[in-house]
């Protein structure tokens, strides 16, 4: 088995809440400085800058997932690891169909550039990508399963965007196997609260928003190799230490 280190809610200069140097490029070289072997960009309901991810990773010898931080019709912020960049692209199709078409004209919330592996801009998503999109929790598990991917309630300890936030709990039939938890020191208590976290895989990401938040190589997956498939098993199977 191999020990992989991971961080897989990276925001990039696409989503409008992150520092503009946070690129794929100085986000891949980051990553290699901190010692990580796998990391996923999840930008606000947009997979647009994955493709550079996907082209620099390789470099570093950085296993790339290729992800987007999706905001539910709840307000639910919910992390979606998709298993190929093809197929993050089709489901940035079905969530940016589903935004609300509002524009920042006056650039208030901050700019959503799409950049290349050279840090070329190549284009800027119009529609405000942090808003509620109108789609529904269930209905976005759903979507995510029918490609194969991974979705995970992002940051359930947060007081606003999480699922606990927003429901009030965390309902007893949930179909998710994973959650994410930004601070690791709560999940005595959230667990206490939530029964239901003892049946599931915990992980915790840094959801940075500029270089310096990324994560050390400090949290850990035990997979059977590199294979996306077979990272993907370890994180379904309890295999995060």
């Amino acid at each position: 088995m191999l020990r992989l280190s991971y961080d897989l809610h990276i925001h990039s200069c696409l989503s409008p809440c992150a520092e503009e140097d946070m690129t794929p490029s100085n986000i891949v070289a980051m990553a290699a400085l901190k010692g990580l072997d796998i990391i996923a960009i999840s930008d606000h309901c947009s997979a647009r800058n994955c493709p550079a991810l996907f082209e620099l990773a390789g470099q570093y010898g950085i296993i790339p997932i290729a992800a987007m931080e999706v905001s539910t019709h709840e307000e639910i912020h919910c992390l979606c690891l998709m298993p190929t960049l093809e197929s993050a692209l089709a489901l940035d199709e079905i969530v940016y169909s589903r935004l609300p078409a509002i524009k920042d004209e006056k650039g208030i919330f901050g700019k959503q550039i799409i950049v290349d592996k050279d840090e070329n801009i190549i284009g800027e998503v119009p529609h405000l990508l942090w808003n509620a999109t109108s789609i529904g929790f269930d209905e976005l598990q759903d979507i995510v399963r029918s490609f194969g991917g991974i979705f995970i309630p992002a940051h359930i300890d947060r007081k606003s965007a999480s699922v606990i936030s927003q429901l009030g709990f965390i309902p007893p039939d949930s179909k998710f196997d994973c959650v994410e938890v930004k601070d690791i020191s709560k999940i005595d208590e959230l667990t206490k609260a939530n029964p239901i976290l003892k049946k599931m895989n915990i992980i915790t990401n840094s959801d940075a928003h500029s270089l310096g938040d990324m994560n050390e190589a400090v949290n850990y997956i035990k997979a059977k190799s590199r294979n996306i498939e077979d990272i993907f098993q370890a994180i379904l199977e309890m295999n995060i230490i």
